[in-house]
């Protein structure tokens, strides 16, 4: 939509622009948190744990861009929601980051002990949760109602791989006291993945309202029957 003052679309670009770089460096930063984890690469994990403070910055540059246009361009309809909800997006991202990153210290602390074959389960975990941010990315970049509507429906096959993965690691270490450590940050670093995953739906929700102006009806799809795990 073409606005009649021009450094109204500019400020409007510039933000989505900003969220694109947000969530190319969030992408990255899980990608590379990952690649510690299976690489058992401790300078690399190094690097990811302490590298989110541009993402920090970007969403606090959003956050004033958002309060700077909401008072002086009061945008109606398609603009305001895209407005508000660049808050959200932004939030959802910087967490991406900060659990990318919580992989990462815990990768340095696996990489010194016995690999459990369960790390195959939880890269697996990695694999589809990397999918659904990139599509969301894609979703939002594109303003693809569809794609995000796929993100959101893909939450249930992390949740059952999630929960998998926690009787797994219990059984590892009920049977082997020695397993315990490992397996401890194994659950730790599979819940941030899907906690990552559930913020990836979040903004894919968000996108969908953007396009659509409707909130997508019924409870996200959910199967984790697991205990809460934090980060």
């Amino acid at each position: 939509m073409q606005h009649t003052v021009k450094s109204f679309d500019e400020e409007l670009t510039r933000l989505r622009d900003i969220l694109a770089r947000m969530g190319k460096l969030a992408a990255g930063q899980f990608e590379h948190a990952m690649q510690a984890l299976v690489e058992r690469d401790a300078v690399l994990a190094q690097k990811v744990g302490t590298s989110d403070l541009e993402i920090d910055q970007l969403e606090q540059t959003v956050n004033e861009l958002v309060v700077r246009v909401l008072a002086l361009r009061a945008p109606m309809a398609d603009d305001l929601r895209m407005v508000v909800t660049a808050l959200k997006v932004a939030s959802d991202l910087e967490r991406i980051a900060d659990y990318a990153a919580n992989i990462a210290r815990r990768s340095l602390s696996l990489s010194a002990t016995p690999s459990l074959p369960s790390i195959r389960t939880v890269r697996r975990i990695g694999v589809l949760v990397q999918r659904q941010l990139n599509d969301v990315l894609d979703a939002y970049t594109s303003q693809d109602a569809d794609k995000a509507m796929a993100v959101w429906n893909s939450d249930q096959e992390v949740d059952e791989m999630y929960s998998g993965l926690f009787r797994e690691l219990l059984t590892y270490m009920m049977e082997d006291p020695h397993n315990i450590g490992s397996a401890s940050h194994l659950l730790f670093v599979a819940k941030n993945i899907e906690r990552i995953g559930d913020h990836a739906t979040n903004i894919s929700e968000m996108i969908y309202f953007i396009i659509t102006g409707r909130h997508i009806e019924g409870e996200r799809p959910k199967n984790d029957s697991s205990s809460s795990v934090g980060a």
